[in-house]
């Protein structure tokens, strides 16, 4: 059985300096079906399985302590079959500022785990999934998901150049991690890992970029002199070494579809940049469709000779050619999205003003392509069978991680610490709470109302187990059982799933999957050392967000700076 996420980034924790107890709670939803990664696809946008992740971490230097919530990192990953692609989007990261006094913030090391876990094909949860894209935007931001956490002004933050060497620097660890254990693994699937890593910083040419990086990066990762692994400046949607995530348009060839090469998430710039493309015409606007004149039968229709065989070959090729040009529109790329390139996509998003207001904001993608073992054909319908739509263990309903959101956002406040320590108890209370459910009013209880209606002589709803009145009651609606569908011909033949309705049922957490998956502690007591988990991880405002604390600024590796005083020249008395 592999490790699960709540176990893996437990494992991470317990490297960090310093001591303290940690507090993690993983919410990770079951996959549900969904078509906004690529929505300008034509003829219709490939279909994929969303999962959405949240993860919250609480700390306290002893175990009377208060918990306070020090991290939090909201993702979402994408499954798509038609590829056999995994798409893993990083939306916010946020920190309190309270990680610790005198200890380093384990914002860094949680994200590190989160990647980590996703990259390595051992421990990546995904079915099917040969190649997987990191994708990542970074803005610097005072607060993202703690509200008013940026009014403590113990919160440190970094710059917009330093949060793009931050994730540059982080993503480097984890792909040479990756590296590192593909080299010592002599045989297995880690052994073919080819990686890929691109960044874009818009409105920066390639050797600009790298200099102002270099400069605002107090530390870097060194690559050992046999990794292949170098960063690409540019976007990674003109190579072809890598699949796209979305599947190709192969019936209309002459045409390239911007929509099929640039995915659309939420809060993101380019997706913003895409509606415009999309929504834009050629002058008049947005035209309505030509109304059809109604129909009316009457008595002289009735009457009218009826056409000759010649006029009804003409009508019927008119009514074929009507559909061939609407079938040739479905596949018309929307908007100018068919005038568009890739290369002239990301020129123009130098020009945005949200990402050359006065700030740097940086593209961060890291491809990994680490095929799984391949199933032999005696196996491939067993393995093919797997629905991308199967609930796994630990899973909860996507309505739980949408409850501790709008809680998160919306509901408790950060800004001192008696509010951030009320906020973690209302939190994780509300997390155990839709775990455990609402227990269920036994039969016998909820009965009784109903046997005194009975000897008052008054009508009742009969009860489902009651046997005495299921002769004539309906048959209790129900999923239908899954249908299923050839693929391939020959030994090759293989059942695949259907998988549209949904067959399964949303997940039921309850306090097993709690104590099991969702919460998990770990107390750490480690000497604190630069070159741990933690070192240089000073404020950082991760992109899509947040914040870090001031103390961690202390393991920068920053270089010894001494000051110089002017004295002051004496008078001279006479």
């Amino acid at each position: 059985m592999s490790i699960t996420l709540r176990d893996h980034l437990l494992a991470s924790l317990s490297l960090l300096p310093g001591t303290r107890h940690f507090h993690l709670h993983v919410l990770l939803s079951s996959p549900r079906k969904s078509t906004s990664l690529f929505p300008f696809a034509k003829p219709k946008p490939p279909r994929a399985y969303l999962q959405d992740i949240l993860l919250l971490l609480s700390s306290q230097p002893h175990p009377s302590a208060p918990r306070v919530l020090v991290s939090a990192i909201e993702a979402c990953v994408y499954n798509l079959p038609s590829t056999a692609t995994a798409v893993l989007y990083v939306g916010k990261v946020d920190s309190t500022g309270r990680g610790g006094e005198g200890a380093p913030s384990p914002t860094g090391c949680l994200v590190r785990g989160l990647l980590g876990y996703y990259v390595d094909p051992r421990t990546r949860p995904v079915v099917g999934a040969r190649w997987l894209w990191v994708q990542l935007f970074a803005r610097a931001q005072g607060q993202y998901l703690f509200a008013g956490s940026a009014e403590w002004e113990g919160k440190r933050w970094l710059g917009d150049v330093k949060l793009c060497a931050w994730w540059k620097r982080a993503l480097t660890r984890v792909a040479a991690d990756l590296e590192e254990a593909a080299a010592k693994e002599e045989d297995g699937p880690l052994k073919e890992t080819k990686m890929k890593m691109y960044y874009v910083l818009p409105g920066y040419s390639d050797y600009e970029a790298e200099h102002a990086l270099r400069i605002a990066s107090s530390s870097t990762t060194p690559l050992p002199e046999s990794s292949t692994l170098r960063w690409i400046y540019g976007h990674p949607y003109s190579q072809t070494d890598i699949p796209l995530p979305c599947p190709p348009d192969t019936q209309e060839e002459t045409v390239k579809n911007l929509g099929h090469y640039i995915p659309y998430f939420d809060d993101d710039p380019k997706s913003r940049f895409m509606d415009e493309i999309a929504y834009t015409t050629d002058g008049d606007g947005v035209k309505s469709p030509q109304r059809k004149r109604t129909r009316t039968i009457n008595s002289q229709d009735s009457q009218a000779p009826k056409p000759n065989k010649k006029d009804s070959t003409d009508e019927q090729g008119a009514t074929d050619g009507k559909d061939k040009d609407k079938d040739k529109e479905d596949h018309r790329p929307q908007g100018e999205m068919g005038k568009v390139t890739p290369d002239e996509f990301w020129e123009r998003m130098s020009f945005r003003q949200e990402c050359v207001a006065g700030a740097i904001t940086g593209f961060f993608t890291l491809i990994v392509a680490c095929p799984p073992p391949a199933p032999s054909f005696s196996t491939l319908p067993m393995y093919s069978a797997i629905s991308p739509l199967a609930p796994h263990a630990g899973q909860v309903s996507s309505q739980v991680n949408k409850r501790i959101m709008t809680s998160l956002l919306t509901g408790v406040e950060f800004s001192t610490l008696e509010r951030s320590v009320k906020a973690t108890e209302t939190l994780e209370g509300a997390i155990k709470g839709l775990c455990e459910g609402i227990s269920v009013i036994p039969t016998s209880s909820a009965s009784e109302p109903q046997k005194r209606l009975v000897e008052r002589g008054r009508p009742r709803t009969p009860e489902p187990g009651e046997s005495s009145s299921s002769s004539y009651l309906l048959v209790p609606p129900r999923t239908p059982p899954p249908r299923t569908r050839a693929v391939g011909s020959g030994n090759r033949r293989a059942v695949m799933p259907e998988v549209s309705p949904n067959p399964f049922p949303e997940p039921v957490a309850s306090l097993e999957t709690y104590h099991s998956y969702v919460y998990g502690s770990v107390a750490t007591s480690n000497p604190i050392a630069v070159n741990s988990c933690a070192a240089g991880e000073a404020g950082v405002a991760l992109g899509g967000g947040g914040g870090d604390d001031k103390n961690s600024a202390a393991h920068e590796g920053t270089a010894h700076v001494t000051v110089l005083t002017v004295r002051k020249k004496k008078k001279r008395t006479e």
